[in-house]
């Protein structure tokens, strides 16, 4: 997870365009023959990606985006604790 990358997709991307592009990652990542290293890189963006349509979500019901990014980084970070 890199927040400025989440940051990024925030603000570039709509949510609807980062959810077609998380379905087609999600596909890539269940095909035969997907190397261990790529399936590192895709995992990585389906996090960034899924952190940026949370940032829409939260934005979206009033949450300044500052603080959506900070939430989604402490949750991130929260579960890796456990």
């Amino acid at each position: 997870m890199k927040l400025p990358i989440i940051r990024q997709f925030y603000q570039s991307q709509t949510a609807e365009n980062l959810e077609k592009t998380l379905e087609v990652l999600e596909t890539f990542s269940e095909m035969r023959g997907v190397s261990e290293e790529e399936l590192n890189v895709t995992g990585e963006l389906i996090t960034n990606i899924c952190g940026a349509l949370e940032v829409h979500q939260n934005v979206k019901n009033g949450v300044p985006e500052r603080e959506a990014l900070n939430g989604f980084a402490q949750k991130v970070l929260g579960s890796i604790d456990r």
